[in-house]
């Protein structure tokens, strides 16, 4: 029996618009869509109009569905896995499907389409020609400040994924280890509240801390430049 495919669909981090006429049509014809969050895929799917079979797939069912799903890509049905928004297994969860799927030689399809860290590094201004991703950063102090240690002499520009209930700590322990450098603070990219700030890790920090902030962040950080020449 000829095996299915998984299908690896980029979905939008805000504005429903943002997605491919290829990622609408694999949707609708696949024969099972996992989801992150099957609550946010419902209201992307209703928009589309898309009725296909929809089941959760989350870091705390991950290794149990992604037998189930195996399974089913065996028995010739195609998959589709997306994340709660934008480019799945991007620090979210479809590491171990794609691997075992990998594993057992079905096809594995990426259908590409928006990840918040390259939206927000293609609007910073800061050099995108060397980059690193480095995800979630820790939510405690110590951990953090080991982090940025071991980053302290990364020439590339650093990206991460924060909190809004961390941000402005994570911001201070930043200056403490890598000084004061230029950044970008991009909060709601794609959404009705979006917003970017450019500047200084400091200035960045004090129009911050007067405020309440909400929603997704994405904070994008100069790297070291003492060793280059302009």
């Amino acid at each position: 029996m000829e095996q299915g495919t998984l299908y690896i669909i980029s979905t939008p981090i805000g504005n429903l618009e943002d997605i491919t006429y290829r990622a609408v049509r694999v949707l609708s014809e696949v024969d099972c869509i996992a989801s992150e969050d099957t609550r946010r895929a419902c209201i992307l799917l209703n928009h589309y109009n898309i009725k296909n079979r929809l089941t959760s797939y989350f870091e705390h069912n991950e290794k149990t569905k992604t037998a189930t799903l195996i399974d089913l890509l065996k028995t010739g049905k195609n998959v589709a896995l997306i994340s709660e928004a934008g480019t799945p297994t991007i620090s979210d969860p479809g590491y171990r499907i794609i691997a075992e799927a990998i594993k057992c030689e079905i096809t594995v399809v990426p259908i590409p389409g928006a990840c918040a860290a390259i939206t927000a590094l293609s609007v910073s201004g800061l050099p995108v020609h060397r980059f690193a991703f480095e995800g979630f950063l820790p939510p405690k102090t110590g951990k953090r400040k080991i982090l940025f240690t071991k980053l302290a002499d990364e020439e590339r520009t650093l990206i991460f994924y924060e909190s809004p209930y961390r941000i402005c700590s994570a911001l201070k322990d930043m200056i403490e280890i890598l000084g004061d450098r230029k950044a970008v603070f991009a909060r709601e990219i794609t959404k009705l509240h979006e917003e970017t700030l450019r500047g200084k890790l400091t200035e960045i920090l004090e129009a911050l801390e007067s405020r309440k902030i909400k929603g997704e962040i994405t904070l994008l950080v100069e790297g070291n430049t003492a060793n280059t020449h302009n």
